[in-house]
């Protein structure tokens, strides 16, 4: 059976989209098998697969961009299908997002180092635990260091959530990745964004079986 991670944050411009496809080239280069899952009105996922069709440097993963009714049946098969299930969700309470949550072992919060970030993750976590989900929060954009980061990561402590030992940093490798179609470890896999990227897939693995 996969591990199915749902990347739901409320705020828009969190990084969910370019994590999630980030995330699905890293475990494709695992040689996992791996369904990435659309399911974000904005379809960014489904412009990004289009370009990878064209990417000589992608390595094979399973996309598909369902909506409504459709959502739980293939979620069922996908389960069965893969051993990695990723979920891109929309950055809005609607009922494709809830069964996300619902459907999902980790409920992956991304979430940059700002305040606006923090307060907004809230109805997030309130979402994953009425479903009875598993939570992991990851820093993405961060700088190396510097007061504000600081002050996130003591918020983030004293609430006593759970954050990912990986940190995204705040990187056009990422960017320049995802515009070609790519994760960061096919298009530059010795760079350091491709090595930040392996170590959020690594942590997010180590809470699999927790």
């Amino acid at each position: 059976m996969a591990f199915v991670i749902a990347v739901a944050q409320r705020k828009g411009g969190a990084g969910k989209s370019t994590i999630a496809a980030n995330l699905a080239a890293a475990y494709a280069e695992e040689g996992a098998r791996v369904a990435l899952l659309d399911i974000d009105p904005q379809r960014t996922l489904a412009r990004w697969d289009e370009v990878r069709g064209r990417a000589a440097k992608a390595r094979p993963l399973h996309f598909e961009a369902p909506t409504g009714w459709r959502l739980p049946s293939i979620l069922d098969r996908l389960r069965r299908e893969s051993d990695v299930v990723l979920l891109d969700t929309a950055p809005h309470d609607d009922s494709d997002a809830r069964t996300a949550v619902r459907a999902a072992d980790l409920v992956l919060v991304p979430l940059q180092p700002s305040a606006a970030d923090l307060w907004s993750m809230d109805a997030t976590l309130d979402l994953a635990k009425k479903e009875g989900r598993k939570v992991a929060l990851v820093l993405n954009r961060a700088p190396a260091s510097g007061r504000l980061l600081d002050q996130v990561r003591a918020q983030i402590a004293e609430r006593g959530l759970p954050l990912a030992d990986a940190v995204l940093g705040n990187r056009t490798a990422f960017a320049q990745a995802f515009m070609a179609g790519l994760g960061a470890v096919e298009a530059a896999p010795k760079g350091i964004a491709a090595n930040e990227t392996r170590a959020l897939a690594a942590a997010l693995r180590a809470l699999q079986g927790r």
